[in-house]
């Protein structure tokens, strides 16, 4: 084989530097002679003992962290990452394994739905309007059925004809609807620096660009909101006024009524998600109701009623539901009626209300359990909420915590998957609804030991 002069000057050539380093690097950090939590040099220390430019330097560490095995952290230096750990662990991360506790997930279950679910099967069967559910419904939802559930809504303080109300497959389903049929690929969305992951995911599948609202102890720094719409060509608002995930916090009605004035000024879509929304005791009115011309409410039942219904609506402007309703016939065509006939049932039957009831009393519960066992740790949480959000100490890391954790087999969540500024804050997320609340303890238990075994 014949080589041209200039590709054998290239095939001799050493490679670079920077490269031999970050071999070096990432062969001692898997091999484990660079353990997980070890602070490596400075950049400036590197460049020194290297002999390198400092950029150099950043360059070397900024590919170990393209590659996962470091992060940067501002004020602190530049750690070795869990590898063990999955880089996503939140929503992307498989089901839990048979035998794990689960505090990342939640699946809020009350004793006896399982009865209930044969029962409402039993009904069903003997009903007029069987055969009906054979065939295709139409696409937002027979109106009937949309008419039970804008009632239901009327219980969160929101009221909208029947027309407004579209059935769709969860709630998950519904914002991806919602960003399908009004938002493009590229358009700017304004979210809280920490919020729900599934948004998250929705936005890089659809190409849509997210822009941080720092967050306070009671809701989105509002200020900086008004300056980043100042600043940026921001199309929409996805907010979580009511029961935030992962903070829980419940936005008042003066927070409430300045957002809408921000949005109306700058005509902003707002997205209000409001999935964990009944668990709040009398909130102020849903930015749906108190803007109702530029907010589209998503809500659904996996929550209040069972993970397995994946039954949600979506209320929105007139001048929206076509294009809603086109979205529903592209992805799903028609909510299965099966399940849209036992949750309408339900609902109609009080059965919806009282699983409410009894699950914001369970919620409490394990919110008791969780603040006496973790009592005396950065514990961020609503009183009636399934989800802590716990900020570690400084010289805590959460994905030393998680592994921990995962080895004992608890599996936790850092705050990355929640976390949209680039700079992860060293915390974990426990999910409270899925566990037995009589294991709960031990669990919570286990979680405060880890963390302390990292503490010094």
């Amino acid at each position: 084989m014949t080589i041209k002069k200039s590709s054998w000057i290239q095939l001799k050539m050493p490679r670079a530097r920077y490269k031999q380093l970050v071999d070096r690097f990432a062969g001692e950090i898997r091999s484990g002679r660079l353990p997980p939590g070890t602070r490596l040099p400075t950049h400036r220390q590197l460049a020194a003992e290297e002999g390198l430019a400092l950029v150099t330097a950043s360059r070397v560490y900024a590919e170990l962290e393209r590659m996962g095995l470091v992060s940067g952290e501002t004020g602190r230096g530049t750690f070795v990452r869990e590898t063990a750990l999955p880089l996503s662990h939140g929503i992307d991360q498989p089901p839990t394994t048979e035998g794990m506790i689960d505090l990342n997930f939640n699946s809020p279950s009350i004793p006896g739905q399982t009865d209930m679910l044969r029962q409402a099967l039993r009904q069903l069967s003997i009903s007029g309007d069987l055969a009906s559910l054979l065939h295709y419904q139409p696409h937002a939802g027979r109106l009937h059925e949309r008419a039970i559930i804008a009632r239901h809504l009327e219980d969160r303080g929101l009221s909208i004809p029947a027309e407004q109300l579209l059935i769709v497959s969860g709630a998950q389903h519904g914002l991806a609807t919602t960003v399908m049929s009004l938002l493009n690929p590229g358009d700017v969305v304004a979210v809280d620096a920490l919020t729900y992951s599934g948004f998250k995911v929705l936005a890089a599948v659809h190409r849509l660009e997210l822009v941080a609202i720092p967050v306070t102890a009671t809701g989105p720094d509002l200020e900086t909101l008004e300056k980043l719409c100042r600043q940026r060509p921001i199309r929409a608002l996805y907010s979580m006024p009511t029961l935030h995930n992962p903070l829980g916090w419940v936005m008042n009605l003066e927070q409430r009524q300045r957002l809408i004035a921000i949005a109306r000024h700058h005509d902003l879509l707002i997205i209000e998600d409001a999935a964990y929304a009944f668990l709040a005791d009398n909130p102020p009115p849903p930015l749906a109701t108190l803007a109702p011309e530029l907010t589209v409410y998503v809500s659904g039942l996996s929550k209040s009623v069972a993970t397995g219904f994946r039954i949600g609506f979506i209320a929105a402007p007139e001048r929206w539901i076509p294009a809603l309703e086109r979205t529903i016939r592209a992805t799903t065509w028609n909510t299965p009626s099966l399940m849209t006939a036992i949750s309408c049932g339900w609902i109609e039957d009080g059965t919806v209300a009282r699983l409410e009831t009894e699950k914001r009393r369970d919620a409490q519960a394990r919110q008791r359990i969780a603040r006496e066992v973790l009592n005396g740790l950065s514990l961020i949480s609503h009183p009636a909420s399934y989800f802590v959000w716990l900020t570690l100490p400084e010289e805590v890391r959460a994905d030393q915590v998680v592994m921990t954790l995962m080895k004992s087999n608890i599996s936790v969540s850092t705050a990355e998957p929640f976390a949209v500024t680039e700079h992860v804050p060293h915390a974990i997320r426990l999910a409270l609804g899925s566990v037995a609340i009589d294991a709960l303890e031990e669990a919570l238990t286990q979680v405060r030991q880890a963390i302390e075994r990292f503490a010094y």
